[in-house]
């Protein structure tokens, strides 16, 4: 019996929301997708046309569903099992949801500011670290991304900035020390293979212009 070669697994952020814009710490807030949100979504779409999706996931949050269904449609793929899970959704920011982002910088200052960030266990009051987003969504994606991509087919993953490095660390083996150098950018497309066990055998990322 033969084995199935490993589809593609394709992760990207969702576009820019009107918090995003305004630069408030969104977190867990529903906020949609701004105009040039659609735009760039659109944009996203057609970078991924000239790959069949078998399946989708993205969170439980309206600006990953908009972005999910709007590429969808740009790459001309509109029959695509879609998922929806809590598991995806973006890091709980607490006592920092809504703030603005540059506001906090000067109050607390540029150390503080970036581990807030970019930290792996930092906690916020009644917010999330990065390690416990990643405790809530690599379980997710062992047990219903990876076995589709393990068995030949391309899945495509919509999320937020914190799931997304919490995936990444996971599929490139970062370091705890190292995922702190990590931004997912708004507007790329990393698509990799993967091992048996969700690590990156190869990497191609893709861009808007």
């Amino acid at each position: 019996m033969s084995v199935p070669m490993p589809g593609k697994l394709i992760i990207t952020r969702h576009q820019e929301s009107d918090w995003n814009k305004a630069g408030l710490w969104t977190g867990q807030r529903n906020r949609h997708l701004t105009s040039e949100g659609f735009t760039n979504a659109e944009k996203m779409g057609r970078l991924i046309s000239d790959i069949h999706i078998d399946v989708a996931f993205a969170s439980m949050m309206v600006r990953t569903i908009e972005t999910l269904a709007v590429m969808l449609e740009a790459s001309n793929q509109f029959r695509v099992p879609s998922h929806y899970t809590h598991a995806l959704n973006e890091r709980d920011y607490g006592i920092y949801t809504a703030k603005n982002k540059w506001d906090m910088l000067e109050l607390v200052g540029e150390e503080t500011w970036e581990s807030i960030r970019r930290g792996w266990n930092v906690p916020i009051p009644q917010g999330e670290s990065l390690k416990m987003v990643y405790e809530r969504a690599i379980p997710f994606f062992e047990s219903n991304i990876l076995p589709p991509v393990k068995n030949g087919k391309s899945a495509l993953v919509v999320g937020h900035g914190n799931t997304l490095r919490a995936i990444t660390k996971y599929i490139e083996r970062i370091s705890d020390e190292d995922i702190s150098n990590l931004e997912i950018q708004f507007g790329t497309i990393a698509i990799y293979t993967i091992d048996a066990q969700g690590h990156m055998i190869t990497k191609e990322v893709r861009a808007i212009k």
